[in-house]
């Protein structure tokens, strides 16, 4: 009897060991993908503004490169057939990431070989085909994600995710902006493609992950089903509610950082300062936010995560409106972005998390990619004006206009996700 008490506690041990180390993989499989789902995204954001801003292309020009963000808001169209077709090779998941993040390697290579004063129009096309590859990217990396991590590992799972995302930040917003000061563009952009190969790496080494049945038979079913599911759960006027609230909840910190790297440029700091000073202090606030984010999510739930954090990024708005009206100040500068990015760390932890529950496996890769897309509205297509909108209000008057349209999305939480109320999906 004895004996085979220890022998079960022996096997129990064991069983805890390597679920412990099933986690831990999945943990670092998450930091890799964000990392390479991220980087793409802030080369669109930062590199680019500031490469244009140097080689003397316009504000207004600058913000109406947001509109290349045009394929994040519209993924979920073509996000069924990469529910429904595989590659190949690598299976379902893996197959589709390898091709992506091929592409973008290529893409982010040849960026740097045109000039923005004589060849604007071919850029264009490359920063579109940029977003496409990486809307897709994140597409299936989405859907990965979801179908790796269980329940109970959906808040740590998304935590790391979205502090290695947010890490990606440091190459394009700050090293890339330092090495600018020494080196050619062509050079700049192809140390920061090289740091792909992380991300295509790990999309070689890693497992397919748990299936939640057969995928779709056709396309009908890919395209149908995954919409059905969503609005019958609760209802048409729920549905509309949650997906109002996916579209407001970062509105106004989306619009804040759209022209970020153009307005500290405009205040008198130089690209190694906003490299150093900025983007820096902003990286390790940000993690910071994801970590503190993730305990919280843990210990209380997503749903006291979406009011409190998204009060913080409210809040953490009006700092760049200081900073306007403070002007060249290296230690505002800082404590500004770290505020920024620290709110925004935590708000983006809680609404993860929040999407990552409000899908069902079943359909991970097409509503996951409907949920990303509407929160990828206002950065396209609201952040396309902000250059109009800086040149009628001054930077001052900006920043207090997106303070403002933070507040909608807040007002929508008793609806969707009540203070008492904790989710899960089951």
């Amino acid at each position: 009897m004895q004996n085979g008490i220890i022998i079960e506690n022996k096997l129990n041990i064991s069983s805890s060991n390597e679920s412990r180390g099933q986690r831990n993989r999945a943990l670092l499989i998450c930091i890799a993908l964000g990392f390479t789902s991220g980087l793409p995204l802030f080369i669109l954001i930062n590199l680019l503004t500031a490469w244009l801003k140097t080689e003397g292309v316009d504000l207004k020009t600058i913000g109406l490169f947001a509109l290349i963000g045009f394929p994040y808001t519209w993924k979920f169209i073509w996000s069924p057939i990469m529910d429904r077709f595989s590659m190949p090779f690598l299976g379902r998941r893996r197959g589709w990431m390898l091709v992506t993040q091929l592409g973008l390697l290529a893409v982010i290579t040849a960026m740097g070989q045109l000039s923005p004063q004589t060849e604007l129009k071919w850029i264009v096309w490359l920063c579109g085909t940029m977003a496409f590859l990486s809307a897709s990217q994140d597409i299936v990396i989405d859907a990965y994600r979801r179908e790796l991590l269980t329940d109970t590992q959906q808040a740590p799972g998304i935590a790391v995710f979205v502090n290695a995302y947010k890490f990606a930040t440091l190459v394009p917003g700050s090293l890339s902006l330092i090495l600018s000061d020494h080196f050619a563009w062509d050079t700049v952009f192809l140390f920061t493609g090289l740091f792909m190969l992380p991300g295509i790496i790990t999309t070689v080494l890693i497992k397919e992950p748990q299936s939640y049945g057969l995928p779709p038979k056709n396309i009908r079913e890919a395209v149908v089903l995954p919409f059905q599911e969503f609005i019958q759960r609760r209802g048409v006027t729920h549905a509309l509610l949650i997906l109002s609230f996916i579209f407001l909840y970062k509105l106004g910190d989306s619009m804040a950082t759209a022209l970020q790297t153009p307005f500290f440029m405009d205040l008198g700091f130089t690209r190694t300062q906003i490299g150093i000073v900025a983007k820096s202090s902003g990286l390790w606030a940000s993690l910071a936010g994801g970590i503190l984010g993730a305990y919280w999510l843990m210990k209380t739930g997503v749903n006291r995560g979406l009011w409190l954090f998204g009060l913080l990024q409210a809040i953490a708005i009006l700092g760049f409106a200081v900073l306007a009206k403070v002007g060249l100040n290296l230690w505002m500068l800082g404590i500004v972005m770290a505020a920024d990015t620290f709110a925004i760390g935590l708000g983006t932890a809680a609404f993860t998390a929040y999407i990552a529950t409000t899908t069902d496996p079943r359909y991970a890769a097409t509503q996951f990619a409907l949920f990303t897309s509407l929160a990828m509205v206002p950065r396209t297509f609201f952040n396309a004006i902000t250059g109009y909108i800086v040149s009628q209000t001054g930077w001052f008057g900006f920043f207090i206009v997106c303070f403002l349209l933070a507040i909608p999305g807040m007002l929508l939480l008793p609806k969707i996700a009540p203070w008492n109320e904790k989710r899960y999906r089951k």
